[in-house]
């Protein structure tokens, strides 16, 4: 259970992180990017892997570059459902889910999740 709570605490993290770095992300508070993380962790466990099968000759043809354009994609639909969230564009959303990645990555590797 503490390890669910430190990943889901590390991804707010992260997404505060890329509101703060991206200018065309903004988050109102850090309630709500805990929001926007649980939202996000809940829309990658449920309608990614259904993008990711039908996408699959895709993410093969561009050696796996295809799978920048999902995560962009579930980042603006998570902008869709939470209010006090924004992304102002789907390249705004490609930068912000590298910087969401990047920092989730650094923060539990130091936390060693």
């Amino acid at each position: 259970m503490t390890h669910i709570l430190l990943l889901w605490l590390i991804n707010a993290l992260a997404v505060y992180a890329s509101a703060s770095l991206l200018g065309g992300i903004s988050v109102k508070c850090f309630w709500t990017a805990l929001v926007v993380a649980l939202v996000l962790g809940l829309v990658n466990a449920i309608v990614k892997p259904v993008l990711v099968f039908f996408s699959i000759p895709f993410i093969i043809v561009t050696l796996g570059l295809f799978l920048l354009v999902i995560n962009a994609l579930m980042l603006m639909l998570v902008d869709a459902f939470v209010p006090g969230f924004s992304v102002d564009g789907f390249g705004w959303a490609v930068l912000g889910s590298l910087v969401i990645s990047l920092v989730s990555w650094m923060l539990s590797s130091i936390f060693n999740i």
